[in-house]
């Protein structure tokens, strides 16, 4: 259980650094679209930091592997919300995203979030789902890939027509998170997958479940439309509305789809959806609009003496 715990805090840590390297090579590079795929994937396979940080995203998917494999879904979403603190900081440090006072509180109660999240773990007493019937895989995904997409098109085509309006980012945001739920869900598939007694009986067990191929769709279109809405938003805003979306979609169609159970407990359920709920409900509370800059004195400069 404990490895799970280390290797879901790995994986924050990679997912953090993955999202702001690349944040970061965005911002050099000229601008890119989900219209033109081939064009943007020729800019960022040439930048050696957008590379850097597409491996250390990799690197997290391994470790979140492990994680799907010790600690049940709904515990392991608590512990990845926790990621977003070491986001918010490393977005500061290194591009300049401001935090407010409002932000820095938010990061100190998803913290006690996580706290409270870990608290609710106990060695042996909690069922980890190993399988789910496919057809409810299936049913439980496809309309979310869709739904995603379509939701990400919509916010393409009202930006195209209203000219110079400034996008929050929250419906990027959302529908990429409703695409990384899936690809979640997905990852939890595999690491059941890979208990087939030796390497091939696994390979081919995995090649006959919709996992593999759920991950080759949401990888393909989460890369594509996560860069284009990196570039034009703040990683410090978009990230944690991709994310709460994430944790919430897996913790609940996740838990059910793979018939794991809350602790029986009453304490420790306590813990476990008073952390969960506080880390989403303060992802949900934070701002959603930088605040507009300060105009300056209006003809300050005329009425500068000579």
């Amino acid at each position: 259980m404990w490895w799970g715990v280390a290797a879901a805090l790995v994986a924050n840590t990679l997912y953090s650094v993955g999202f702001v390297l690349e944040k970061r090579a965005l911002g050099a590079l000229p601008e890119v679209s989900v219209r033109q795929p081939a064009r943007l994937l020729g800019l960022v396979l040439r930048s050696p930091m957008w590379l850097g940080g597409s491996l250390a995203l990799a690197a997290g998917f391994g470790a979140q592997l492990a994680v799907y494999r010790t600690l049940p879904i709904a515990a392991a979403q608590g512990l990845f919300v926790s990621g977003l603190v070491l986001l918010v900081l490393l977005s500061a440090r290194l591009l300049g995203e401001e935090t407010t006072g409002r932000e820095r509180y938010a990061l100190a109660a998803i913290l006690l979030a996580l706290l409270m999240v870990v608290l609710s773990l106990r060695e042996g007493a909690d069922q980890v789902g190993r399988d789910a019937p496919y057809p409810l895989v299936l049913l439980v995904c496809v309309p979310t890939l869709a739904a995603g997409v379509w939701l990400y098109g919509s916010a393409e085509r009202r930006i195209r027509h209203r000219h110079r309006m400034p996008t929050t980012g929250v419906e990027y945001g959302v529908a990429v998170g409703l695409l990384y739920g899936v690809s979640s869900l997905a990852i939890k598939g595999v690491s059941s997958r890979l208990s087939s007694t030796g390497p091939a009986g696994a390979v081919a067990d995995l090649l006959r479940s919709p996992y593999p191929y759920l991950l080759l769709f949401t990888g393909a279109f989460g890369l594509v439309m996560s860069q284009a809405a990196l570039q034009r938003c703040r990683a410090s805003l978009i990230v944690p509305v991709c994310t709460t979306v994430t944790c919430l979609y897996t913790a609940v169609l996740g838990t059910l789809s793979f018939g794991e159970s809350l602790p029986h407990d009453p304490l420790r359920l306590a813990l476990r959806l008073a952390g969960t709920v506080l880390a989403v409900a303060v992802l949900l509370t934070l701002p959603r609009h930088d605040p507009a800059p300060r105009p300056s004195p209006l003809g300050a400069e005329e009425l500068t003496p000579p």
